[in-house]
């Protein structure tokens, strides 16, 4: 679900989000960012919304402009911005109530040490340039986060996911409707839906028996395995994979195995037309009523009123 604290953009008006542009013009990281924004602001008015939009060397003459929302962006095979430019970056992106980055944006404010204690998505591309940043700063394999202030999307087209989840988070879903509507878009993944390659990608070598532990789980979402079954199968014990996913993905195995399948019943509840109990039973669910209080306890709805919000329009 959306982050309710964004909400509170709506009463400012106008709401000014500033997009810093530090990357190549046709990156589909931008322009999946920036066209659902782009007509968010010409359906709701420039008396509502204002969308500036800047390249990092553009600030001396704006320094006085104050912005509510700014985000940081850039394809990840982009090169570093320059230290000063990057710097006034920072500062402007500090000043605002909330901000973050989009593709290599992310690497560069977490290379600066200002995403310390946030969880942070990371394009899965980018995680070999991350070995050396602050320790502290949590990385998931997630498409976007949403973390208190800060805001940060792996890119590519995740942007447009993450750009209409902000467009619902502060101004309603009838509003993120119109823009799916125009840019012919049928469902938006959240926030917790994951970069299919993040964790082979930053775990693969390093932690092989993680990486399998997690394909495992993936691969047998309708009869779930035990934490003893998988911990047998990749050849270590109960608490050695316990020790793996606590200190890498910062979650127990089975807590982990249960979010991936309540996001597997989410996708179906929004893409399909199986009943609720089949998304269940498919889900490793034999109780409807275990299923419905996961799920509700996750995303902070049942799965009778996401399924409403699929027959509604308003995912």
């Amino acid at each position: 679900m959306p982050s309710a604290d964004l909400s509170r953009l709506a009463q400012e008006k106008p709401l000014r989000v500033l997009l810093i542009h530090a990357g190549e013009p046709d990156s589909l990281s931008w322009a999946g960012l920036y066209q659902p924004l782009r007509l968010a602001a010409k359906l709701l008015g420039p008396e509502r919304l204002h969308v500036d939009v800047r390249s990092p060397d553009k600030f001396p003459t704006d320094i006085q402009r104050h912005w509510h929302l700014v985000l940081l962006v850039a394809d990840e095979a982009q090169a570093a911005l320059k230290p000063g430019n990057i710097r006034v970056v920072i500062e402007r992106c500090r000043s605002a109530a909330f901000w973050g980055g989009v593709g290599a944006g992310v690497l560069w404010l977490a290379d600066a040490g200002v995403l310390s204690g946030v969880r942070t998505a990371l394009p899965w591309s980018l995680y070999p340039d991350a070995d050396s940043i602050d320790e502290h700063t949590m990385f998931t394999p997630n498409l976007f986060e949403i973390d208190g202030a800060h805001l940060t999307c792996c890119g590519g087209a995740a942007s447009i996911d993450f750009a209409l989840t902000l467009v619902e988070a502060i101004f309603g879903a009838g509003i993120q409707s119109q823009i799916k509507e125009q840019l012919c878009i049928d469902r938006v993944r959240g926030k917790d839906e994951r970069q299919r390659v993040a964790l082979q990608a930053r775990f693969g070598a390093l932690q092989p028996k993680l990486t399998e532990a997690v394909s495992l789980m993936e691969a047998n979402i309708e009869e779930p395995l035990s934490t003893d079954d998988i911990a047998n199968l990749v050849g270590i014990s109960r608490r050695q994979l316990e020790r793996l996913f606590k200190q890498y993905l910062g979650s127990l195995p089975s807590r982990y195995y249960l979010e991936l399948r309540l996001q597997r019943a989410r996708q179906l509840l929004q893409s399909t037309n199986n009943s609720i109990v089949q998304v269940g039973l498919m889900c490793g669910f034999s109780s409807g009523s275990h299923f419905s209080t996961a799920f509700g306890a996750l995303f902070g709805n049942t799965p009778r009123e996401e399924r409403q919000r699929k027959l509604s329009g308003t995912n």
